[in-house]
């Protein structure tokens, strides 16, 4: 295939113009399409469209111009050949491990992930009759060890969501690739920015788009990115009959929040390495976890395998849920809320909230505690937000 020009450019310019489709009346901002069909000028060209001998919409649940759009500048951003853009991130998360799978199949899975995720891998796939294993995703033996003569398909979060492990996803591939198997990396944490889940040998990556690719609360969404093999022979018909598509309106914001991603993930992650150092150094403070931090559990592979820490930081209260509460309650310019990724700083309380479905040793396991917070860093002046944490650990 001849080089195209746009393959040079870097990610910056990738997020402002990649994939645009303009109508004849070349407008500048990208096109909302609000439509579910299209029409055809004779019946035998909506035969040869639904035969795929034509190119060309058919139906909105199955694609649209502006939902191609979106899709088209991820694949652009992320380096992935094929996506298919979904109603959320945990839509993305199931078609992308439910659509290859099928009973007498085993899944491995790292055991720390969001709550939803876990409920797919612990309660959902065992209905169906798909065996899972959940490892330790930190230990590459561990991933290993789990692995039987029916393993399809390993699946994991990194950085994970509360706690920031870093997962070596080059190891995890390369002994995926040994076994004929797939990986499927959740790369919400990290963006696309941060970190490339296909450069390092996965096969599929998936986001929750409503966090940093949104970015200010307005839409959900979500994507999956992969080979156009593995989205033609797997996912496409998953996708096309099960109908978790994005709306055209979302994916038309989602393309607004793409155009200032480098930006807003710059400010906060900035922002989180600052936020981090401080409250390292508070004496209310038990445990802080930072991707950029040299005492992060995996520093060394956080170096090799992304290109900066993260927007989000991990902290222990001294005191237990009361001391978190506490702490929560007297923020007033961060605010409660299980979101993250967002304009706006947010904190949560990932045992009462997120993995509140977790039974207790569960969340042991994955590091969540009851004094454990989820901080995710906003635009507002560093300072400010410093200023914020401070006056509300005084009153814990």
């Amino acid at each position: 295939m001849a080089k195209r020009f746009e393959d040079d450019w870097k990610p910056q310019t990738r997020l402002v113009h990649g994939g645009t489709l303009r109508s004849p009346f070349g407008e500048t901002s990208e096109a909302l399409f609000l439509t579910q069909g299209f029409v055809y000028e004779t019946a035998e060209a909506a035969e040869a469209r639904f035969k795929g001998e034509e190119p060309g919409f058919i139906y909105s649940r199955y694609a649209n111009p502006t939902v191609d759009m979106f899709e088209q500048r991820m694949c652009a951003l992320e380096g992935a050949e094929d996506a298919r853009a979904t109603s959320s991130g945990m839509a993305a998360v199931a078609a992308a491990l439910l659509c290859s799978l099928k009973a007498g199949d085993h899944v491995v899975s790292a055991r720390a992930l969001f709550g939803s995720c876990r409920w797919i891998i612990d309660t959902l796939m065992p209905r169906y009759g798909i065996e899972t294993t959940l490892v330790d995703g930190t230990d590459l033996k561990a991933w290993e060890g789990a692995v039987r003569r029916n393993t399809k398909l390993f699946f994991l979060e990194s950085p994970t969501n509360p706690t920031l492990e870093v997962c070596d996803i080059a190891g995890i591939a390369g002994l995926a690739d040994s076994i004929g198997a797939r990986v499927v990396v959740d790369n919400v944490f990290a963006t696309p920015l941060l970190q490339k889940p296909l450069e390092l040998g996965a096969h599929v990556v998936v986001y929750s788009a409503t966090k940093h690719i949104d970015g200010q609360g307005r839409c959900l969404g979500g994507i999956v990115l992969s080979d156009k093999a593995w989205i033609d022979e797997n996912l496409h018909d998953y996708f096309r009959h099960t109908g978790p598509s994005l709306s055209p309106f979302n994916a038309w914001t989602l393309l607004k929040g793409l155009e200032t991603l480098p930006v807003r993930v710059r400010q906060q992650m900035e922002s989180a390495a600052r936020v981090a150092d401080y409250l390292a150094e508070h004496p209310k403070i038990a445990r802080v976890i930072y991707p950029g931090r040299p005492d992060h559990p995996q520093a060394d592979l956080v170096k090799r395998q992304m290109k900066g820490g993260s927007t989000l930081v991990c902290l222990d209260l001294k005191g237990g849920k009361q001391a978190a509460f506490a702490f929560s309650n007297a923020l007033r310019i961060i605010r409660i809320s299980n979101n993250l990724g967002d304009a706006k700083s947010l904190i949560t309380h990932p045992a009462t909230t997120t993995h509140k479905n977790l039974s207790e040793e569960a969340r042991a396991e994955a590091g969540i505690h009851q004094g454990t917070l989820r901080l995710s860093l906003g635009l507002e002046d560093t300072g400010d937000l410093i200023a914020d944490l401070d006056q509300a650990l005084s009153k814990v």
